[in-house]
């Protein structure tokens, strides 16, 4: 007895000291020590508290971000760790980064970052934030923002302080003339106001989008945003290409930021059942609402087809809108998309033109949709509907 009690002592020592030596390690502190520093980063945001801010980061290139956004005007600003690789005391990380433009975003915009992380006496840094792969830049990754306030909008741009706010003056006046124009013609409800960025270039545009620069040449603005009829426009921003919106004059550049503060206004009725004809289509009825111009001024790509018996078979499909570096067939697609819905407004009515969009936007789906839109509001069928559009182009510009 005595013995097998020995025994079992000594067994049990045995386990307990392979059990302290063998079995699962503490787990590590360092993710936990990282969330807590990027709350803290992100209340310096919110603070404006520059010495809290850098007191998160080992070097002056961590200061980048907080230097850059002095003048975005922010309501919220909030990291969420998703992943952390260590290594010793080096590590990587990407965080979703959720905010928000004071009176203008109703919900966060979220993006994703890539964060490079130092330890120093038990305390974790951050030495570098940059936008993660596969995700696009934020205007203050290019350089210092300089932002201008108007009546119902908000210009944010990268240029040369002072001197950067003349230009974006322009942008602004525009702006705050497109958002009248847009609620004169669109009486569905929305924020009324817009976010405007303007980079340095057209490489900048591009960053901003994630997508290479070569597909928006030309291409003088365009409006990013969440569609899928939720009721909420979160943020939408109109982001302008410099070198394409330049060298147009005053007329189009009033056009463009019209259009785009168009999709904007309808973005809460845009889903993945609108097609592209409809929703570009509205904003340059918007556009060109109220401004004289007549068909064959609007859209000379297809007067000109017209004119050579080559007049468009069918509406144009999604792909027509593709930035291939064909400019005249994009033009086309934009001027019959245009004349799609001038045509609705005079044969139907603008009231019936607004229900179309909302019905078309209320499907879940594309099949169906425009059939079930264009039976239910304009008593008519697509068939019936092209071959109405194609009469209209012959004699708007025939």
């Amino acid at each position: 007895m005595a013995g097998r009690g020995r025994g079992s002592w000594v067994s049990g020592i045995c386990v307990a000291l392979l059990v302290g030596c063998g079995g699962p390690s503490a787990p590590d502190a360092a993710p936990g020590d990282v969330r807590r520093m990027l709350d803290r980063r992100a209340d310096a945001v919110l603070d404006r508290d520059a010495g809290a801010y850098r007191a998160t980061g080992q070097d002056a290139g961590a200061a980048d971000v907080y230097d850059n956004l002095r003048e975005v005007p922010l309501t919220s600003w909030k990291y969420r760790l998703t992943s952390f690789e260590r290594t010793g005391d080096r590590a990587t990380a990407t965080a979703d980064l959720r905010y928000r433009i004071k009176g203008y975003d109703s919900e966060p915009l979220t993006t994703s970052r890539a964060l490079t992380l130092r330890e120093r006496d038990g305390r974790w840094y951050v030495a570098a934030e940059r936008p993660a792969e596969k995700s696009s830049e934020q205007l203050w990754d290019q350089g210092p923002v300089t932002s201008v306030r108007g009546a119902h909008s908000l210009v944010l741009g990268v240029g040369n302080g002072e001197r950067e706010k003349t230009t974006l003056r322009g942008y602004a006046d525009l702006a705050d003339r497109a958002v009248p124009l847009v609620r004169d013609a669109w009486k569905g409800k929305w924020p009324q106001r817009i976010v405007v960025l303007v980079p340095k270039s057209l490489k900048g545009m591009a960053g901003l989008l994630g997508a290479p620069a070569s597909g928006y040449q030309g291409i003088a603005a365009v409006t990013t945003g969440e569609a899928g009829g939720s009721g909420a426009a979160p943020a939408d921003r109109i982001i302008v290409n410099p070198e394409a919106y330049g060298v147009l004059g005053d007329f189009g550049k009033q056009v463009v930021l019209t259009h785009e503060a168009t999709h904007v206004a309808t973005r809460a009725h845009t889903s993945s059942a609108t097609p592209l004809w409809l929703s570009e289509g509205l904003a340059d009825w918007v556009g060109y609402r109220g401004t004289g111009r007549t068909a064959a001024q609007a859209a000379p790509e297809l007067r000109r087809a017209v004119e050579r018996e080559r007049l468009p078979a069918a509406l144009p499909e999604d792909d027509d809108f593709g930035f291939s570096g064909d400019a005249e067939k994009l033009a086309a697609a934009y001027e019959g998309s245009w004349l799609a819905c001038r045509m609705i407004a005079d044969q139907w009515g603008e009231a019936d033109l607004r229900d179309f969009y909302e019905a078309v936007g209320a499907h879940e789906k594309r099949p169906g949709a425009l059939e079930d839109a264009m039976e239910e509001v304009l008593d008519t069928t697509p068939e019936e509907f092209t071959a109405q559009w194609r009469t209209y182009l012959r004699e708007e510009l025939g």
